[in-house]
């Protein structure tokens, strides 16, 4: 283990960590800042598509991550301090006492990426999705319900942000994804590969629960009030979530997870 303790907030060092919240280093050469322990670790697992670059804890958490700091390559610093000069340099109270440094993975293109996939597969698309947390929650729910990957178009938020990285238990760091696609080229390429693509959208006829799933499926998104739009709809196969009492509102990520866990279980899929 690379291990060196800090005692100074402005050690350079660990600039990178310093005043998290007011610079945050995602789209900052291709880096991005985790926090916790679940997030590093999926960063220091095999699973991680990301690459570790630093680590900054408070000691009093270094015995109980020694097993995952040891897994780390040598080149990786592994900073401790005081939990007080751990906030100083947060520039907050860093509660869960870690913060990881990352590297971004090479973009995927499109068409490579689809073309990667087995013949049967779950694709979940993205569009307009702004909020760190609905992203978190669409990362966590693919991963959880084995869909292949996300299709993420120019309107979407990073999924490396750390809250969405935090939100996502480091699903983010693990899922492929392809991001600042348009919606239609999405429905292009994924029809062009067998998919059946799917918008979801409380004004479909039809619904999800009566649909059986086809061996190559895709769900569109749209993010919540405007949802998908209607062109985008009109080229997909609209479906609907019923619910009770003339409801027609489920969070975005709620609804990822209750059409994820229908097209990769019903049928016997």
């Amino acid at each position: 283990m690379n291990l060196i303790p800090v005692s100074d907030p402005a050690d350079p060092r660990i600039s990178a960590f310093r005043d998290v919240k007011e610079r945050d280093l995602t789209g900052r050469q291709g880096l991005f800042v985790a926090e916790g322990e679940v997030v590093l670790r999926v960063l220091a697992s095999p699973a991680s598509r990301c690459a570790p670059v630093a680590v900054l804890i408070a000691e009093k958490r270094l015995e109980a991550l020694r097993d995952v700091l040891e897994r780390l390559p040598h080149h990786v610093p592994v900073h401790t301090a005081p939990q007080d000069v751990l906030d100083g340099i947060a520039g907050f109270h860093l509660h869960r006492g870690i913060l990881a440094l990352g590297r971004k993975p090479d973009p995927l293109a499109l068409g490579a990426f689809l073309d990667g996939l087995p013949e049967r597969a779950v694709v979940v698309g993205a569009c307009g999705i702004g909020n760190h947390d609905n992203m978190g929650g669409l990362f966590r729910n693919a991963a959880a319900f084995g869909a292949a990957g996300l299709l993420l178009d120019e309107a979407c938020c990073d999924p490396f942000y750390r809250k969405a990285i935090r939100v996502s238990v480091g699903a983010a760091l693990r899922t492929p994804f392809v991001e600042g696609v348009t919606a239609a080229a999405m429905v292009e390429a994924l029809e062009a590969r067998g998919f059946e693509v799917l918008a979801l959208t409380p004004s479909a006829t039809d619904a999800l629960s009566d649909l059986k799933p086809a061996r190559r499926t895709a769900i569109l998104l749209g993010s919540e009030g405007p949802g998908l739009s209607s062109e985008v709809i009109a080229r997909c196969r609209p479906v609907a979530i019923r619910m009770s009492g003339g409801f027609d509102s489920l969070n975005v990520a709620t609804t990822s997870a209750v059409a994820l866990h229908h097209l990769t279980t019903a049928g016997g899929r």
